[in-house]
């Protein structure tokens, strides 16, 4: 995991930035400064169950460029290579007693008849992305699900960037948690730009700071409901995200990363019981940030080390299809091992128990692991450009250290255990076939995986 000094601070520091940052752009004139400001504003929601009223909703008219929050896309992979196609909408209403008005954008297939009737909603990442989306798009867009991303902390950068196009957005951070609930009813409404379609589920997503969303989101879940007193979203599931999170009435999938586990994620133990229905799912290798194609927020050269390209969508599409099928189908996802912990770093720098490649021990498995070519490591350091950046808070430097890296297996190391590059790749997809058996890899990304394998030269 990398050497004591470096990595097992900063990893536990990840925390701390954040909230710095949050506090320091809080304190900026009028609440404003960055799209961190009023992170540390707690939400308000009503204090008894209440009937989560259905905004107006109008398409986006202004003229200009539109804000683009999905920009990490695989080659070859992107909208148009699926038909589907972005819809974007202003909604307004009042919540928290205060009226507000914010942006929602439906990503959809072009071809009503292709929607699997299930909805991955968001609340938008404050960085400006839909994250949702885009660490899960090719199995969204496989699938035909539909994604819908709610602007909520973040949005004043969206006005600001085309006040023709987005001038009426605005919104306080202690509406967060209603306007959430007041989107998540619209779209399962009559009102809904998706009703023709009849969406019969729809789970809420986060990674990081929308995890952040999402969690200060659950005591409202408890409150809000459709006018039928049915639930507004009948899943949760919080990635990059390793806080202890309180069970509620729906299946919930916690993804902490190795920038959490490392230092030891939540204690809560996974449940099938009716009430607190939970899993952890701990993925080997994986880091906070997915920055394999993510490079319109993070390069390699804001990074001292080579950034880590193990495809973080591949294994967040795996808890997301297990959550989906759990909620749309009652499959009760299977349960995994945690990821090993000594909790000692004087044998190897790190709390977790690594294997001989410098790679964690136990946890759900992956082909990059198990047939190594590369030790994955937290956290990355940002370069001093990176560190100089006037980006802010949510700068290079930052998205630099919840980036992982790769180092190299030696040669002589790999020639040694597999001979050839033939035998490894062959390996390689013997260990893939496995897993996408056992339900830890899923079929429609193993073409990209195996492209990995066959890069490999020793």
């Amino acid at each position: 995991m990398g050497n004591r000094n470096n990595s097992l601070v900063k990893t536990a520091c990840m925390a701390v930035i954040l909230l710095a940052g949050t506090q320091a752009l809080a304190q900026a004139p009028g609440g404003r400064g960055g799209p961190l400001a009023g992170f540390n504003v707690t939400p308000v929601i009503p204090a008894v169950s209440t009937v989560a009223a259905i905004p107006g909703i109008r398409p986006v008219t202004g003229g200009g460029e539109a804000w683009n929050s999905s920009p990490a896309q695989w080659p070859g992979h992107g909208i148009a290579d699926y038909n589907y196609e972005i819809n974007e909408y202003l909604i307004s209403g009042t919540a928290a007693g205060e009226p507000y008005t914010t942006r929602l954008v439906i990503r959809k297939p072009s071809n009503n008849s292709d929607f699997s009737g299930l909805v991955v909603a968001e609340s938008m990442h404050p960085i400006g992305g839909a994250h949702a989306f885009e660490y899960n798009s090719i199995y969204i867009m496989d699938s035909g699900h539909i994604a819908v991303e709610i602007s909520t902390l973040g949005a004043d950068q969206i006005r600001e960037f085309n006040p023709a196009r987005y001038g009426d957005i605005q919104i306080s951070p202690t509406q967060t948690s209603e306007i959430l609930a007041q989107a998540g009813a619209l779209i399962k409404s009559s009102q809904s730009p998706i009703a023709a379609l009849n969406p019969r589920n729809m789970i809420l997503w986060g990674t990081s700071a929308s995890s952040a969303i999402l969690t200060r989101y659950l005591p409202a879940h408890a409150v809000f409901t459709l006018a039928d007193g049915s639930n507004i979203y009948d899943g949760f599931m919080p990635t990059s995200n390793g806080s202890e999170i309180a069970a509620v009435d729906v299946p919930m999938i916690q993804v902490p990363t190795q920038h959490e586990y490392g230092n030891g994620a939540t204690t809560l133990q996974d449940s099938d019981e009716a009430g607190s229905q939970f899993r952890v799912y701990e993925f080997a290798g994986l880091a906070h940030l997915d920055a394999r194609n993510n490079s319109a927020r993070v390069t390699q050269n804001d990074c001292q080390h080579p950034i880590s390209m193990l495809p973080q969508e591949a294994y967040f599409s795996v808890a997301l299809h297990h959550l989906l099928q759990w909620v749309d189908k009652g499959i009760v996802p299977p349960r995994a091992p945690r990821i090993l912990m000594d909790n000692f770093v004087d044998n190897d720098g790190s709390l977790m128990a690594l294997d001989a490649n410098g790679n964690a021990q136990s946890g759900i498995r992956n082909p990059y692991v198990d047939v190594a070519a590369y030790k994955y490591t937290m956290v990355n350091e940002p370069t001093e450009a990176a560190m100089n950046s006037a980006a802010g808070v949510m700068g290079p430097a930052l998205l630099c250290r919840l980036s992982g890296w790769q180092t190299p297996v030696a040669q002589a190391n790999l020639r040694r255990e597999y001979g050839t590059t033939t035998t490894y790749v062959s390996r390689f997809e013997s260990r893939l076939n496995a897993l996408e058996a056992e339900g830890w890899s899923l079929p429609v990304y193993h073409d990209l995986i195996m492209a990995d394998a066959r890069k490999v030269q020793f």
